[in-house]
């Protein structure tokens, strides 16, 4: 199984270790962290290679769906699987979301089944 390239966005410092613990353990090792959309597009800008990114909601600077839109402005982004986490399961946000392409919506607290579930919808061909 190739393991993902994957971009975790969360202000929670706390929160990217457990996303980055549970894609560990499903075999994805090449993670890079952004605490803020801002960063996020920084490492983008200097590593355009990511296959999936999973990203907070809420996050000072720019949030989750600010980065969603701006990625998805990107020619090499418009098609990458994006996963938004969030506290927020309102349903209002979670249109606006899908409205802007959100590939997955997982509301928090979530356990690492969910998120490997959700990753194994985006990418069959490497679920066990």
């Amino acid at each position: 199984m190739k393991s993902l390239r994957v971009l975790v966005v969360d202000d929670d410092r706390a929160t990217r270790r457990v996303i980055k613990y549970s894609l560990n353990k499903m075999g994805h090792s090449f993670i890079h962290e952004a605490p803020d959309g801002d960063t996020a597009l920084a490492i983008i800008d200097v590593n355009p290679i990511f296959d999936l990114i999973i990203s907070d909601l809420n996050m000072p600077r720019m949030n989750g769906l600010q980065l969603l839109k701006a990625i998805r402005a990107l020619p090499s982004y418009k098609e990458t699987p994006f996963i938004m986490l969030t506290a927020e399961g309102t349903q209002s946000h979670i249109v606006e979301a899908a409205q802007a392409k959100v590939s997955q919506y997982i509301i928090k607290p979530f356990t690492h089944d969910s998120l490997e579930e959700k990753i194994n919808i985006l990418f069959p061909e490497k679920a066990p």
